[in-house]
């Protein structure tokens, strides 16, 4: 397969008072279309960071990284948005819903921004709300939703638009556990029926038994990059 994600020496390194603190020390790293991987390893081993630098969110200090065959260091910050408008989605721990917009909206601000019409957009958002399993709660704001709710509306905002790439920063770490694993077969649904690749970060031991590819980070270091079976 061929690689959507790919990094090379790659570093991070924040300024802290008079003090450089790595993130990232000389990651090397592809993923190819279609992969379902998990970063996991202890709070500061480099795995938000990670996610960041590959949504273009933030800039490396050293190395490569290239992304649908883009290399990122060669594109404005307008062309990264674009990149990520047009080819990422993201799915954040904090869920990121417009209080003020219901879950059908929140859904279709993505197309919105891509100039998607209308009806195309209504369409699709009422499609995938019913895929994760939310049909007849399109109208409700998210004050209106449980947390396991909410976050199945983001990841119904991420994946709507058909992206190469699916980015979630510890999408179960504000769910109960039965939450939590319904949302994990539904990504692996989506990875496994429409080919989404999602790069996942966690502490939790439940999403680390569901990837294929679970790599382990310690002191912005990868530690060890294990492929298995899938999920249990």
């Amino acid at each position: 397969m061929d690689a959507l994600v790919t990094l090379r020496a790659v570093t991070k390194t924040y300024r802290q008072g008079e003090v450089d603190v790595p993130a990232l020390r000389g990651v090397d790293l592809d993923i190819a279309a279609g992969e379902f991987v998990c970063l996991s390893g202890p709070s500061g081993s480099g795995k938000t960071t990670l996610l960041n630098l590959i949504g273009g969110l933030d800039t490396p200090s050293g190395g490569h990284i290239q992304v649908a065959g883009r290399d990122l260091a060669r594109l404005s910050p307008g062309e990264r948005a674009e990149l990520r408008l047009r080819h990422i989605g993201f799915v954040f721990q904090a869920y990121n819903l417009i209080p003020v917009l219901s879950a059908q909206e929140n859904v279709e601000l993505v197309m919105e921004l891509q100039g998607v019409g209308a009806a195309e957009r209504h369409a699709r958002a009422r499609a995938i709300l019913a895929e994760v399993g939310l049909a007849g709660l399109e109208g409700r704001r998210p004050a209106a939703l449980s947390g396991g709710q909410q976050q199945r509306v983001a990841v119904a905002r991420a994946i709507v638009s058909a992206p190469d790439l699916v980015l979630a920063d510890e999408p179960t770490a504000n769910l109960d556990s039965e939450n939590g694993r319904r949302l994990l077969e539904i990504m692996r649904r989506l990875n496994g029926e429409r080919g989404v690749t999602f790069v996942i970060s966690t502490h939790d031991p439940e999403v680390m038994a569901f990837a294929r590819r679970l790599i382990r980070l310690h002191d912005g270091r990868i530690q060890a990059d294990e492929r298995r079976d899938g999920p249990p």
